[in-house]
Parts: C-alpha cells; sequence; structure tokens
C-alpha cells in the first residue's frame, strides 16, 4: 500500500468531513454529533484487524507455514480496503474536530474529544492493516525490503 494512496483518502475525508459537518449543521440547524461509541467500534475493529495481523505472522514469518490460497488473498484484500478506509475515516473525523474549534459551545470540548479519539482508533485500523498486509508476504517475496 502506497503512502501516497493513503494520503489521498485522508485529505478526502478530512474535506468531507468538514463539509458535511457544516452542510448538515445549516440544513438541520444542528451537527451530527460523536459518540463514544464510534471510537469504541473502530477500537474493536482494530483490536480485530490487530490480532489477525499477529496470526498471520505467527503462521508465515515464524513457522515458515503456508496459508491456503484464498485466505492469503481475502488477508490481503481486507488489509488493503481497511488501510484506505481507516486513512478516509481518521481524516473524516480530525476535519469533523476541526470544524468545532474555537467554538464557544460547552460541549464543543467532549465533541473534539471523541472525534479526535475516533481518529486515533481509525489511525490504529490502518496500522494493523499495513501490518497485516506486510504479514502476508512470503519470506521470498521480491517486494520485501
Amino acid at each position: 500500500m502506497s503512502g501516497r494512496s493513503l494520503a489521498i483518502a485522508g485529505v478526502l475525508g478530512l474535506v468531507l468531513g468538514w463539509v458535511v459537518t457544516r452542510v448538515v449543521a445549516r440544513v438541520s440547524g444542528t451537527a451530527p454529533l460523536v459518540s463514544w461509541l464510534q471510537p469504541l467500534a473502530l477500537a474493536l475493529s482494530a483490536a480485530i484487524v490487530g490480532f489477525l495481523a499477529w496470526h498471520t505472522w505467527r503462521t508465515v514469518q515464524q513457522r515458515g507455514a503456508w496459508l491456503e490460497l484464498d485466505h492469503a488473498v481475502n488477508r490481503l484484500v481486507l488489509a488493503r480496503a481497511c488501510a484506505i478506509a481507516g486513512a478516509f475515516v481518521a481524516g473524516g473525523y480530525s476535519g469533523y474536530a476541526i470544524t468545532w474549534l474555537g467554538d464557544a459551545s460547552e460541549r464543543a470540548d467532549d465533541w473534539i474529544a471523541r472525534s479526535v479519539a475516533a481518529a486515533l482508533a481509525s489511525l490504529a485500523v490502518m496500522g494493523g492493516s499495513l501490518i497485516l498486509e506486510r504479514a502476508c508476504r512470503t519470506p521470498g517475496d521480491p517486494d520485501r525490503p
């Protein structure tokens, strides 16, 4: 997974998160709110992807065993999709947090904290996905550094 594609996904998420928050606030009169459920769900997703990365790493890198072809392809596709999605969602929650900076409302700090927690959990999903992608490489891969 290239860093450029992750950066593009993050920037698109940032812009979309900022724009959607502004548009929804103008149309409905209230901005969409972030509860603690979103960061917790993203953290659970990061834990699942991280566990799968650890399990794959142990299987392929430490034991030298081969994964079945369909399992390897599924894990690689999952890793790449979650990496892009994690970057995009992290950007979206960051854009949401930016809209609350400088706001005088009493709840703005709570919404910023929740959206920052969600962005960090999304980055953890992305990081776990990149580790999973790396764990799918076999010892003889030419792309190996």
